[in-house]
């Protein structure tokens, strides 16, 4: 207290010496404004010079309320310095510095929005000198990203100015400004065109909310247009900027044209392909309809697309589109041509087979109608044997036998193609296909399998023979196209020759197989060494009964064997007189008899 009644009369004091004329010059310098953003710390500097000393000096800060009234924060003198209670800023406020520098800085912690207020630096000499310095404490804050809507729904072309889109940007300070974009051109507003309609609300925090309207009279042309906003709002020491995300509007408008075409296939069309055609408008109103059909009114849908499956050559034709608005009941169409192309089934004259005397001529012919150009080539066996459509077989044979395909192809689309067959027999005698060797050796006791194919038509009969009449039965026979390949196994037991023997109405034919059975000397030089190997043996004991070693001459003669101490073997020959028998070993020695009367052989050891 005693120091704030100080204060009061070195106020008094000054301005009685102010009275007496007692004055000097008190310079004071402060930033016209302080600018910070909301909750943060605000210093305000005071800068002065004075002719008097610092003691004698005074110091007062103020602000300046709405009513525009000062209110004093702060004081400083010779006693000291101090604070005034009850100030929004007595809780916030520091000071830093004495004035003795000539300077002084009073710094606001936490800056709010009602902080934004003028601030008097104030500055008293004991010898009545002033000076007074002011600054703006401006606050900031960065308002919320911006946001864009459009429209919903499409806007006609017959309509006024209609509604595009909304921009808004919330709780900024001091309030953003908003500016409408289209393709990066600014709009402006012009009478029955365009308007902008802008509003701007203080919420409750102090804080300010801008809303921006576009309304316009569009044309077709801005159906592809892009439109967007840009925020502007201050910032401590400039000036910021945002955009919104681009949008785009729906434009209804009337269509002009319609146009139809086949999507698939592309190029030439054929017979069991399947055709899509789609339309489309040049217009896009909702209450447009869009039909298809064909001329002959067989195919109609309420629909841009159209799909028909397996077509053949009577879906050819013109198909229409048309598109109907229901709003005005006006009807607009376009055409597209689509033509169907065809190959007929292949008529190969003449028909199914035919049989052709050998050594006459054949000619064939094989043609197939079509929309566009075709290829005829005639094949046999997979390979290409005449280009046309005819096939020429001069002096036919058994080989010209068999049968033709012929397949005619359009060459400009892939996959068109039909064939036809014709059967060709060539009749004529039987012709035996002499295999590479009928002459050959085989092993004694082996089978053999002799085969033969034969050509000819009538299909000629087979049969196997030898060449001493007999008829062997084949193993296997097969009969295809004229032909007959037949088998017979032959077991080797001599040397033997077979017959292949083939007919029919025109003739016959044969073929001879030579079979020579290899291991017939061998047995019969067997068999005579045999034979002489007895004769020899029958001499031997001829000679010896000759010479008395063996005895008996007629009767039964036993052949037995006695037991001997040496084991020997032993043949004794009796006859039935009283002869004396005579019994041999085999080492020469005579052993007594045993037996009387016959004749045997008996071998022991």
């Amino acid at each position: 207290m005693a120091a704030r009644n100080t204060a009061f009369l070195l106020v008094g004091l000054l301005a009685l010496l102010h009275t007496w004329g007692v004055t000097a010059r008190v310079e004071v310098n402060m930033e016209d404004r302080v600018e910070v953003f909301r909750g943060e710390t605000a210093s305000m500097t005071c800068i002065f010079t004075s002719s008097e000393a610092v003691d004698n000096i005074m110091i007062q800060w103020f602000y300046v309320m709405q009513t525009g009234e000062k209110q004093r924060i702060f004081y400083q003198d010779p006693t000291g310095t101090v604070v005034d209670e009850g100030t929004p800023f007595t809780d916030r406020i520091s000071v830093n510095g004495t004035g003795a520098t000539g300077a002084i800085v009073v710094t606001i912690s936490n800056v709010q929005l009602a902080d934004e207020l003028q601030f008097i630096c104030l500055i008293n000499g004991l010898t009545g000198e002033t000076g007074e310095g002011r600054t703006k404490l401006k606050v900031f804050v960065r308002p919320d990203f911006p946001t864009i809507e459009g429209v919903q729904t499409g806007i006609s072309l017959n309509e006024g100015p209609s509604k595009i889109g909304t921009c808004e940007v919330k709780n900024g300070f001091p309030w953003p400004n908003i500016t409408w974009y289209r393709n990066n051109a600014p709009l402006r507003g012009a009478p029955d065109v365009l308007k902008l309609v802008s509003s701007t609300t203080v919420e409750s925090s102090g804080l300010f909310s801008v809303k921006s309207e576009l309304i316009m009279k569009v044309m077709k042309e801005d159906k592809d247009d892009l439109f967007y906003c840009e925020v502007n709002y201050f910032v401590p020491g400039g000036l910021r900027m945002t955009e919104t995300p681009p949008i785009n509007i729906t434009v209804y408008y009337p269509s002009t044209a319609v146009s139809v075409w086949v999507e698939s296939p592309k190029g030439n069309i054929k017979e069991g392909d399947s055709i899509e055609l789609q339309c489309r408008e040049n217009g896009n109103k909702p209450s447009s309809i869009l039909t298809i059909s064909d001329e002959k009114g067989g195919n109609t849908v309420d629909s841009n697309v159209l799909v028909l499956d397996n077509v053949t050559r009577l879906n050819s034709g013109v198909y229409q589109c048309a598109s109907m608005d229901m709003d005005t009941y006006e009807e607009i169409s376009g055409n597209t041509t689509v033509f169907v192309n065809y190959l007929d089934p292949a008529v190969v004259l003449p028909k199914d087979s035919v049989v052709v005397d050998q050594g006459a001529e054949l000619t064939a012919t094989c043609n197939a109608l079509s929309s566009l150009q075709t290829q005829t080539v005639w094949l046999k066996d997979g390979e290409a044997v005449s280009m046309g459509n005819s096939l020429i077989l001069k002096d036919a044979t058994f080989d010209s036998a068999g049968e033709y395909v012929c397949v005619v192809t359009v060459l400009e689309i892939e996959g068109m193609e039909t064939s036809g067959t014709l059967h060709v027999e060539v009749q004529g005698p039987p012709e035996i296909m002499k295999p590479d060797d009928t002459e050959m050796e085989e092993s004694f006791g082996t089978t053999v399998d002799l085969s033969c194919s034969v050509r000819g038509f009538p299909t000629p009969s087979v049969t196997w023979t030898t060449s001493d009449g007999k008829i062997l039965p084949p193993a296997s026979q097969i009969e295809s196209w004229g032909e007959v390949h037949s088998v017979v196994s032959i077991k080797v037991t001599s040397d033997i020759t077979a017959f292949c023997n083939a007919s029919n109405n025109f003739g016959t034919d044969a073929l001879t197989f030579n079979i020579a059975a290899k291991g017939n000397g061998f047995l019969i030089a067997v068999i005579i060494i045999c034979i002489l190997l007895l004769a020899i043996l029958g001499s031997v004991l001829y000679f010896l009964y000759k010479k008395g070693k063996i005895c008996g001459r007629s009767g039964k003669q036993d052949l037995t064997k006695e037991k001997s101490s040496k084991d020997n073997i032993v043949v004794e020959m009796k006859s039935d007189n009283t002869e004396e028998a005579v019994l041999l070993g085999v080492n020469g020695e005579k052993q007594p008899p045993s037996h009387q009367g016959g004749a045997y052989l008996n071998v022991q050891k």
